[in-house]
């Protein structure tokens, strides 16, 4: 087995595991408090499912690349809900309740409304190529790697919090050291490839970062600390997830190399970001 062999199943396990680590770290209060201000939601509904993979197709448009960088770059804008969020969001001073929600109920949501979505882009970048994104085999892989773990986690917590406090460190633990395994190897095998993408396709890359920045910060209501939350969350898309569909879908193309790229842009991006919003002047309390 290749190292590339070993990405998309390391990648799985990896994403079950964290999925299930977040859920067993969340307070189900913080998720319901989220769910019942329906203008938030349907404001960060708008925002990752609208703005973002809008935003991605104009570039795309704009700069032509690959088809499968094209299919990279959309699976990966309509996959929000990744676990990243609530740490940078703590990290700049923004509201983690509500990051911790909508967090939950975007990466539940995405296992529905990410393959609906997705199905509709292709057509718009693929240069009349026939360029097919399998939304049935995408539900199947979110609903296993994604929802379900999650759930498992959330059940755990809500229903034996004292079992999800005792699991809650060894499963960071655990997290921990397959990010970082996950990490080396895609680090390994891509690199070539990664030290391959054009330099348009990085400013393309930090375009989309900005621009989902400003989408998640319009779109957080009147308080800052709500902005930082919203925008942040907005930024950071699921890149395990990402990584997981492609590689299945799109094994071996520069559909992967894509995603690798842009998630490694947006989380460098999105921590500065949040490191800059630390230091400002208006710093509010961590919720």
């Amino acid at each position: 087995m290749t190292l590339d062999d070993m990405i998309g199943p390391l990648v799985a396990v990896t994403l079950i595991e964290l999925m299930v680590t977040t859920g067993l770290g969340v307070r189900f209060a913080d998720v319901m408090d989220a769910a019942s201000d329906w203008r938030l939601v349907a404001r960060a509904g708008l925002a990752n499912y609208v703005g973002v993979p809008a935003t991605a197709v104009l570039l795309l448009l704009l700069l032509d690349p690959d088809p499968m960088v094209s299919a990279g770059v959309l699976i990966l804008a309509v996959c929000p809900g990744a676990p990243y969020g609530p740490p940078l969001t703590a990290i700049a001073g923004g509201t983690t309740a509500i990051s911790v929600g909508l967090m939950v109920i975007l990466a539940g949501s995405s296992v529905f409304v990410a393959p609906v979505v997705l199905s509709l882009l292709p057509p718009f970048t693929s240069r009349g190529g026939d360029l097919h994104v399998d939304a049935i085999g995408m539900l199947g892989v979110m609903l296993a790697t994604q929802l379900l773990p999650l759930c498992c986690g959330l059940a755990v917590n809500r229903w034996l919090p004292d079992l999800a406090a005792r699991l809650l460190r060894p499963a960071i633990a655990i997290s921990k050291v397959l990010n970082a395994a996950t990490l080396a190897v895609i680090l390994t095998s891509q690199f070539p490839r990664l030290l391959g993408v054009r330099f348009i396709g990085v400013v393309g890359m930090l375009v989309l970062l900005a621009v989902s920045l400003l989408i998640g910060w319009f779109s957080g209501g009147e308080r800052d600390e709500d902005r930082r939350a919203l925008a942040l969350t907005t930024a950071i898309r699921n890149v395990g997830l990402g990584v997981e569909v492609t590689a299945g879908a799109f094994a071996g193309t520069s559909a992967v190399t894509a995603v690798l790229a842009y998630g490694l842009i947006q989380l460098l991006g999105s921590f500065l970001m949040a490191l800059w919003w630390r230091r400002g002047p208006a710093r509010a309390a961590v919720r």
